[in-house]
């Protein structure tokens, strides 16, 4: 073989090497342009749903009434009131009734009570809520019933006063406006009923020509305190006694 010819065998083999190369990336790309159409679709993942948020908020119409929050709670809306269950004035009469109290001033029955409870005092500004029981200066003042003396107290108004405690220290007996007490009388003393407590006067704001006992009966509140509770007539109570 001359020359000539080996040069051009040469160059039909590289031709052919060349095509056959070119057909096989043809055909590499038709079977992967075939496979990629063929695969299964990959499920993506749910997206979560975007929040709503609140929803809008309306314009105010001119004149309309704006929405206004509750009006908020006092405490005296909210507190408890720890009163002591009182039954009613005619039953708490008939309860210290049942126990024969004594007219708390010598000599003075009765029939001679005169219902002040309910009378005012200080031109008008304050309850009486007492009962006055007039007699001589110096009569003996007496306990009502047994029980204890609490304070011997003078003040201002009630002049030498004295506060008794009955035995189950529910209820507190005061009188009032007395001359002197009884030689020997303490605090923290026992009581026997008809005790001499006292002498009718008139000490304090009570005229000194009109020498009285003020005879107050009033019921203790849990803390025991001698000088505040509820008061109850003393009329209602002595006047089915003797």
């Amino acid at each position: 073989m001359n020359k000539g010819s080996a040069a051009s065998v040469k160059r039909e083999g590289g031709a052919l090497l060349v095509s056959a190369l070119v057909g096989f990336l043809v055909g590499a790309a038709v079977v992967a342009v075939l496979l990629w159409r063929d695969r299964e679709p990959t499920a993506r993942p749910a997206q979560p749903a975007a929040s709503a948020g609140p929803p809008p908020v309306p314009a105010p119409v001119p004149g309309a009434p704006r929405n206004t929050p509750p009006p908020a709670v006092t405490p005296a809306e909210t507190r408890s009131w720890p009163a002591i269950p009182l039954p009613p004035a005619g039953e708490r009469a008939g309860d210290l009734a049942e126990r024969g109290l004594l007219v708390p001033v010598q000599g003075v029955g009765r029939a001679a009570l005169r219902d002040t409870f309910g009378e005012t005092r200080g031109d008008g500004t304050r309850a009486h809520e007492a009962l006055d029981i007039l007699a001589p200066r110096g009569t003996p003042v007496l306990a009502v019933e047994g029980g204890t003396v609490r304070k011997l107290y003078a003040s201002e108004r009630g002049g030498l006063t004295l506060y008794q405690f009955d035995p189950s220290e529910t209820y507190a007996y005061y009188y009032a406006h007395l001359d002197r007490y009884a030689d020997g009388l303490a605090e923290g003393q026992e009581l026997t009923k008809g005790q001499v407590l006292g002498f009718v006067g008139s000490t304090g704001n009570a005229a000194p020509d009109a020498p009285h006992l003020h005879f107050a009966i009033f019921r203790l509140t849990p803390e025991k305190q001698w000088w505040k509770g509820d008061p109850i007539n003393p009329f209602e109570v002595l006047r089915g006694l003797r």
